[in-house]
């Protein structure tokens, strides 16, 4: 069973920067996805971004293009979401997931194709 643990969400003014992490244990072999999702209360959950460990390729959705980044650290189980520019619409509970490599294949995220979730970390855009 993998688990995962997000953290580094914080309050953070419009224009800044703010990296998030993603730990996961219990994880066996490096051909799996780690996808971020992002959900305001009242709103659906929202896929963000996801990298394969075992090749590195990414996805992001169009409005977090260009501003934020996604890694990984495979011999530390780690992913991270650097986010630069941030907006206050970027303003939600950023969660992490794990799942198949097909969890991550250039098209939108789907939440049910991720089998494992952390408990989320709240980032907030505000000045």
């Amino acid at each position: 069973q993998v688990q995962l643990v997000e953290s580094g969400g914080d309050l953070v003014q419009p224009g800044g920067s703010l990296r998030v992490s993603c730990a996961a244990s219990g994880v066996t072999s490096d051909y799996y996805a780690v996808g971020w999702f992002r959900q305001v209360p009242g709103q659906e959950r929202e896929g963000v971004s996801c990298i394969r460990m075992s090749d590195g390729s990414t996805f992001y959705t169009g409005s977090v293009k260009g501003r934020f980044t996604i890694s990984g650290n495979r011999a530390k189980s780690t992913v991270y979401l650097q986010m630069n520019s941030l907006k206050p619409e970027d303003t939600a509970v950023y969660y992490c997931a794990a799942g198949s490599r097909l969890a991550c294949s250039g098209r939108r995220l789907r939440p049910e194709e991720f089998d494992s979730w952390g408990q989320g970390t709240q980032v907030t855009v505000s000045s």
